[in-house]
């Protein structure tokens, strides 16, 4: 059994079956069994798989069958892995298949209550409870929600690395706590709580699995620390349910009317007419605290990760919260049903991350699950993880994209089942959507997440997926909404907001946008990792950095001393960002050349950027080879031999219209290095001769950003449509798409280019010098005008998706490119600047 315990609790990468068009085929006759899943090893049956990858091994089975037998040692276990089937299992046949043996061993030890009951106890149980829940009381709850996160999260600080899942941890049992029980808790028995659950739950999943009930009071490890576990989790609800904010023996208060415990304690039992007994009330204590607590933050963490991985979600989720909800303001039930996008982008996330890896019924009669008959006596299992990533169900299922929610899609369907249905769908299903945006609108709106290095989330399975390893680096949203949020937390009106007293001095005129040394201006922190791609290993893109290295060095483009701090840029993460599915060789065509892009944008930091003469003596060879090829004897060959090579390897097998286009663009990207090079010899800089909008036509080619959009239908493998690349719109959305990502590259680049000597085409620079402003000041108007792009392409993609639909991958492509440049240069050390440089 401690085999099985550790193995349960390996970490696990998200997975799904792979890729069908249909539903699997299921028998033509009524009545069929169902059939057994291939693999089964004698005495150990499917136990090996299902421990080796939970996920990756119940989601493979929906290829076999809607219900799919498997053995686990001698016994035979039918997994249900048609939705529409859980469905029926659900509802239909709710009370022919009560719970299983997971949920018995928690009836053990906290009795029979909502979570654990089942038949005519359930429902009257439910209908005593139900009140706490009705919609009259969700305005109370939303205060309340608002109030404790903003507490929380006023205790951080500007550059704390924060332990995402534990926070979410702790502000989730504090919302349950305050909000149904009207109660604190200790910090003491805050952490015995969060310390006792992991050992719950280990204890449930063995426990279940034991041949005979009696081994459960066996004196084995894994037992004592589930009855230690129990004995501490009782204590923390008595706590609650008595309303005492410190230790036990502490004087309580009296109790408030329509709290949690005022409910139970003033109903009677129907079954014998008496009151409830402080055994009930304590059991149902720890359905809410359980139920309210480990999924609903491991929710918030998986939240925020993802945020982390689509910054355009995080800004676009942002402008919806600013025009809907007032800075610093308890929402309200009304401001909650405008917040449309928040609500989509939540449901993502709890499709993408399910939180329950499997649950269990137990079929007491026989019973038919669409074509297949199922013996009494059965136990039978789904995943809700699993249904969440069906391909069928849900295209791209392990794409994060908040928009397949949007116009009423998919939610409230069969297919989405997060709260479960029938008798037993979560009574606190409105409580939990509700919490989980009010905590991240009031977190996000004080705070800026920025993700640690190396601590990205990660899947743990138990009986729930967990969300481990997340560590965030906080950076003030801004001054003005820190200081908001702190007043509304409880600061008097007039003091100072002691939680954010660092975010700026008021003598600083950058304010919050201003860090340390080798700062982002764009996130206000140190960088943050690029997310890992999803489609590939990621030694698979390692491994295409070190034979980029190899080239570079082979073609003379870098010494082997030069190595080191060019590989600290990760332009390989880049290219993974921005084409997660590109693998082999065009992914190494790809990382070669964004690479050589960035060794020939580096010789323009020397004297070529100052002297127009060597800026075209350095490009015009390289413009050449587009046609013709370039002649001999020019000022760097070894650019211009790797450049060949890779033009050819760009435009193999690519039609005579790409080819032009791709040389069209690639002409007009070279040409802004000498463009540039003889402004700064003229003194004609941007204010200086050159206007803002002359500046941005300029610069807008200069980012290498359209060749790599030419490169989607390289990567594609066919040419987008012609009459998509003839719209009027398609031009805007790629112009758009290059100035963001120019524009993101100028807030990243802000404090190297402002030390430089000669002058910088930075946008940042350009607005202070046109409109006089502070650099706080230019910097939020950049940052405005990479909102409003992205907002505008998603118009503009929406638009061109439904008159060109065979192009939809084309226009997609273009806002994993924004995306992608924005996560790297929040994590490459390109921009920073040492600290030891003076300013």
């Amino acid at each position: 059994m401690t085999l099985l315990t550790d193995a349960l609790l390996t970490e696990t990468r998200k997975r799904t079956v792979r890729p069908r068009t249909a539903p699997p085929p299921t028998p033509t006759t009524r009545s069929a069994v169902p059939p057994l899943a291939p693999g089964a090893l004698p005495g150990l049956g499917h136990a090996a798989a299902l421990l080796r990858d939970p996920l990756g091994f119940l989601g493979s089975l929906s290829r076999y069958g809607g219900v799919v037998r498997i053995r686990l040692g001698p016994r035979t276990v039918c997994v249900v892995t048609d939705a529409r089937l859980v469905h029926t299992l659900l509802v239909a046949l709710a009370y022919d298949c009560p719970r299983g043996a997971v949920q018995d061993t928690l009836k053990t030890a906290f009795g029979d209550g909502l979570l654990m009951s089942e038949g005519q106890a359930h429902r009257d149980r439910r209908r005593i409870i139900q009140p706490a829940f009705n919609p009259d009381r969700m305005a109370e709850y939303l205060t309340v929600m608002h109030q404790v996160t903003e507490e929380r999260a006023g205790r951080w600080r500007p550059g704390q690395v924060l332990d995402v899942a534990k926070e979410m941890n702790h502000l989730a049992l504090e919302i349950v706590t305050r909000s149904l029980f009207d109660a604190r808790l200790s910090e003491d028995a805050t952490l015995a709580f969060h310390r006792a659950l992991p050992d719950l739950v280990k204890g449930q999943i063995v426990q279940s699995l034991y041949p005979h009930p009696a081994l459960a009071r066996v004196p084995l490890p894994v037992n004592r620390r589930f009855d230690a576990a129990v004995r501490v989790l009782n204590r923390v609800v008595d706590q609650a349910v008595n309303g005492r904010s410190g230790p036990a023996g502490s004087q309580a208060r009296p109790e408030r009317r329509g709290t949690l415990p005022a409910l139970l304690r003033a109903a009677t039992d129907p079954a014998t007419g008496r009151p409830l007994t402080e055994a009930d009330v304590r059991s149902e204590a720890i359905t809410m605290f359980g139920a309210g607590t480990e999924t609903v933050s491991t929710t918030l963490t998986w939240l925020l990760d993802e945020l982390l991985r689509h910054p355009e979600v995080e800004a676009r989720l942002l402008a919806e919260l600013d025009e809907h909800l007032p800075v610093g303001a308890a929402p309200t039930p009304e401001a909650l049903a405008r917040l449309s996008y928040t609500r989509s982008v939540t449901q993502e996330v709890v499709r993408l991350h399910a939180p329950n890896a499997f649950l269990m019924r137990t079929a007491q009669v026989p019973v038919e699950l669409g074509p297949y008959r199922v013996p009494a006596g059965t136990e039978l299992l789904y995943s809700l993880t699993a249904l969440h990533r069906d391909p069928v169900r849900h295209p791209e299922p392990l794409a994060f994209r908040p928009e397949r929610w949007q116009d009423g899609g998919g939610a409230g369907r069969p297919s989405f089942l997060p709260f479960g249905a029938g008798k037993h769908k979560c009574i606190g299903e409105a409580f939990a959507w509700a919490e989980l945006t009010v905590a991240a609108a009031a977190i996000l709106r004080r705070w800026r997440p920025v993700a640690v290095p190396g601590a990205r989330a990660r899947e743990v399975v138990w009986t729930t997926v967990q969300a481990q390893g997340l560590r965030v680096r906080l950076a003030p949203r801004s001054a003005a909404v820190a200081g908001a949020t702190a007043a509304s937390a409880g600061a008097p009106a007039g003091a100072p907001a002691t939680s954010t007293a660092s975010v700026a001095s008021p003598g600083d005129a950058a304010g919050a946008e201003r860090t340390a040394a080798g700062g982002c201006p764009f996130t206000g922190a140190t960088a943050a990792p690029a997310a890992p791609s999803r489609h590939r290993p990621p030694a698979e893109l390692r491994a295409s950095a070190d034979r980029h290295a190899d080239w570079a060095v082979r073609h003379g483009l870098l010494t082997p001393a030069e190595l080191p701090r060019y590989r600290t840029y990760a332009l390989h993460e880049l290219i993974g960002l921005a084409f997660p599915t590109t693998r082999g060789g065009e992914l190494d065509l790809l990382v070669d050349m964004l690479g050589w892009f960035t060794i020939l944008d580096d010789r323009f930091d020397g004297p070529p950027g100052r002297r127009p003469v060597e800026a075209r003596a350095l490009v015009d060879p390289l413009v050449s080879a587009l046609d013709s090829g370039a002649p001999a004897g020019t000022a760097d060959d070894r650019l211009l031999t790797a450049w060949r090579e890779l033009w050819d390897r760009q435009t193999e097998t690519m039609s005579p219209a790409w080819r032009a286009r791709a040389a069209r663009e690639w002409r007009a990207c070279l040409a802004t290095f000498p463009a540039e090079a003889e402004h700064r010899s003229r003194g004609t800089v941007p204010a200086l001769g050159l206007s803002l909008t002359e500046t941005m036509r300029l610069r807008r080619h200069g980012s290498c950003a359209y060749p790599f959009m030419n490169i989607l239908e390289r990567v594609h493998g066919a040419d987008a449509p012609a009459a998509l690349h003839a719209e009027p719109a398609l031009h805007r959305l790629r112009a758009n798409t290059a100035d963001a990502a120019t524009l993101i590259n100028d807030l990243y680049s802000l404090e190297r280019e402002e030390r430089q000597s000669a002058a910088a085409f930075n946008t940042v620079l350009t607005l202070q010098r046109v409109r006089g402003c502070t650099r706080s000041r230019a910097v939020r108007a950049v940052r405005t005008r990479v909102s409003r792009l992205r907002q505008e392409n998603e118009e503009l993609r929406r638009e061109l998706g439904r008159r060109h639909p065979a192009g939809r991958w084309y226009l997609d492509g273009t806002r994993e490119l924004v995306s992608a440049v924005h996560a790297w240069t929040s994590t490459s050390d390109r921009y920073l600047v040492p600290d030891a440089q003076p300013r």
